[in-house]
Formats: structure tokens, C-alpha cells, sequence
């Protein structure tokens, strides 16, 4: 479409300047750019100024693409509001956790599955931020050497939990948190279930096994909160279907799509230079038998959320350029 889409961003916080910015960032084709939000206003994103508009179901006519920046709770805003931006003809692309496992709607990270979105019925759904991360370096391993089993431990930015969670670091505030953040690990990510996991534990394990086609999986999470203000870490430890040789494995890392790696076993990247990043660095890598072990962080609002979601919206919009996906390899072997 020469002359562009029409674009609603659902949501002015966090994730929704981060939306903004990486349409901007990666020229998606606009023909006009909205925001909404719950209330009315004037409001600065990414160095624009707009005047958001109410999250209404009239606010959807003649879009094409709507972009909900989506809450880490339940019931987000795509709830009440996708059926109505569908009927009026728009592609839903919703980052809450609300549509994630509805064997209906598509769970993509464009880097891995995204020939799922052929499918689509209306929505796709973007995967929580710790699961893009982890799965965008899986993918290349499950390819050539298949997944027996996955341990990861995460260490999640505040900025994940939201300007409450930024307001806390920041000392702003104090309930963002069960307890204090500052100086401070929180091994609790969201409730805790019946079987100890927290939801954001849970949301790894079954998110990671939908994008990857592996159901049956084996995914040992244990997320927990640091006080960094920007970027998520993760360290992980995967057994392969075969031994690996340490070569083979940085060879394969070195040209997996979506992966900043440096071909240097002892690197390792920190969340602050990952800040500002699209990609997920990877280091640290090791490996005995058929264990293999690494290090990856990510920007958890760029990866983790606003640019897997243009990302998305590009492959929908035939910009299939720079989105490389290893599903059909993935498939196969599942």
C-alpha cells in the first residue's frame, strides 16, 4: 500500500512510547499514526506531541493495524476492545498476556514462528518479554541439535512492572514490589500457583513451548526481579537431542536471525549496553556433553515488546524483509 496504514498505539506508558519510537525507528509505512488511551490529552512520545484520543470503540474507524501496548495483568484493554477494532477492519497486535495461549490467535516472535501469522484470525498476540528473549536463542538450538530440556533463571528490569516499577528503583514509591527493590533480588515475578511456579514463571514455560511447536518440552523457570531500570537477563542452561562441540554451537549462534553475538565464548553483555538494543545479546557460552550453557539480555520494552510487535505488523504488511524465521525447520523436527 503505497500511500501507508492507519495506526493505532493503544496505550501512552511505557510500552506505548516505546511503539511509537520503533514505528518511527523502522519506517513502517504510515499513512496516519493514533494514540489512545483511557483518558483525553496532550501527550509527549518519543519526542512527538500528540493528542491521544479515548480507547473507544468509534476511535478504531479506518484502522488498519492496532498496536495494544497491553498490562502484565489480566483483563487488558484487548479485551474489551480488539472485537471492535477487528469488525472495523483492523489486524489486532496485543503485548498483554490475554490472547497468548488461545490456540486460536497466533503467539509469535517473528524471528522463530512467523508463518503462524498465515493463520491469524483478526489478533496475534507478542509473547511476554522474558519468553522473546529466551526463545529468539532457543530457536537456532532446537534447529540443529534439538531441545531434551530448558533451565532458566531470569533477572527482569523494573521497567518491566510498568512506571510503578521504575517509580519504585527510583524511590518514588513502594509498593510496586512485595518488598523493597532497591539493593534487592525478588525471586517472585506475579502469584504464586498451587505447584510454586509465579505466573511469569508459567507464562515462560507455556509461551516457550506454543512459539517453538515442542509441547512437550521441559521448562524450568525462576524468574526474578533486580534493580536495573532497563533490560532483562537471563541465564541458560539447555540439553540437547545430541553432544555438541563448543565450535559448532558459537558457529550457530553467530548467524542466528535476531541474535547480537561476538563469536567470543567469554564474552559477556551487560543489560545497560543491551538498553537501546533490538536485538539479543548472547555470551558466556559453554558447553560439556550435550549441555549446553549461556548468558543473553535484552531490551525488555524493545525485543521484549515494542519492536516484536512492529516486527509483526511488518510481516502482516508484506515487509517480510529482515524477518528471517527458522519455524519450518522448528515444525519439522517437533
Amino acid at each position: 500500500m503505497p500511500e501507508g496504514y492507519t495506526v493505532a498505539v493503544v496505550g501512552a506508558g511505557l510500552v506505548g512510547e516505546r511503539l511509537v519510537a520503533e514505528l518511527r525507528r523502522r519506517d513502517f509505512p504510515l499513512k496516519e499514526l493514533r494514540v489512545l488511551a483511557r483518558s483525553a490529552r496532550s501527550s509527549v512520545l518519543a519526542g512527538e506531541t500528540f493528542e491521544v484520543g479515548v480507547a473507544e470503540p468509534e476511535a478504531f474507524e479506518g484502522v488498519e493495524f492496532a498496536l495494544f501496548a497491553g498490562t502484565e495483568g489480566e483483563k487488558g484493554a484487548a479485551v474489551q476492545l480488539a472485537r471492535e477494532a477487528i469488525s472495523r477492519g483492523a489486524i489486532v497486535i496485543d503485548n498483554g498476556s490475554d490472547f497468548r495461549l488461545d490456540p486460536e490467535v497466533p503467539l509469535v516472535v517473528p524471528e522463530v514462528n512467523a508463518e503462524s501469522l498465515e493463520a491469524h484470525k483478526g489478533v496475534a498476540a507478542n509473547p511476554n518479554c522474558s519468553t522473546i528473549q529466551l526463545v529468539v536463542t532457543l530457536a537456532p538450538l532446537a534447529r540443529e541439535f534439538g531441545l531434551k530440556k530448558v533451565v532458566v533463571s531470569t533477572y527482569q528490569a523494573v521497567s518491566g512492572a510498568g512506571r510503578g516499577g521504575v517509580e519504585a528503583l527510583e524511590g518514588g514509591r513502594e509498593d510496586a514490589f512485595p518488598k523493597p527493590i532497591v539493593g534487592n533480588a525478588i525471586p517472585l515475578i506475579g502469584g504464586v500457583g498451587e505447584d510454586g511456579y509465579t505466573t511469569e514463571e508459567k507464562k515462560m514455560k507455556e509461551e516457550s513451548r506454543k512459539i517453538l511447536s515442542l509441547p512437550d518440552l521441559p521448562v524450568f523457570p525462576t524468574a526474578v526481579r533486580i534493580p536495573v531500570h532497563t533490560g532483562h537477563s537471563e541465564s541458560v542452561y539447555v540439553e540437547t537431542e545430541r553432544d555438541v562441540d563448543l565450535s559448532e554451537v558459537l558457529e550457530v549462534l553467530g548467524v542466528a536471525p535476531g541474535v547480537s553475538f561476538s563469536g567470543d565464548a567469554a564474552d559477556y553483555p551487560t543489560p545497560l549496553e543491551a538498553a537501546g538494543d533490538p536485538k539479543v545479546s548472547v555470551g558466556r557460552v559453554r558447553v560439556e556433553g550435550n549441555a549446553i550453557e549461556y548468558w543473553c539480555v535484552s531490551d525488555n520494552l524493545l525485543k521484549g515488546a515494542a519492536t516484536n510487535a512492529v516486527q509483526i505488523a511488518e510481516y502482516l504488511a508484506g515487509a517480510h524483509s529482515g524477518v528471517t524465521s527458522a519455524s519450518g525447520a522448528l515444525g519439522a523436527r517437533a
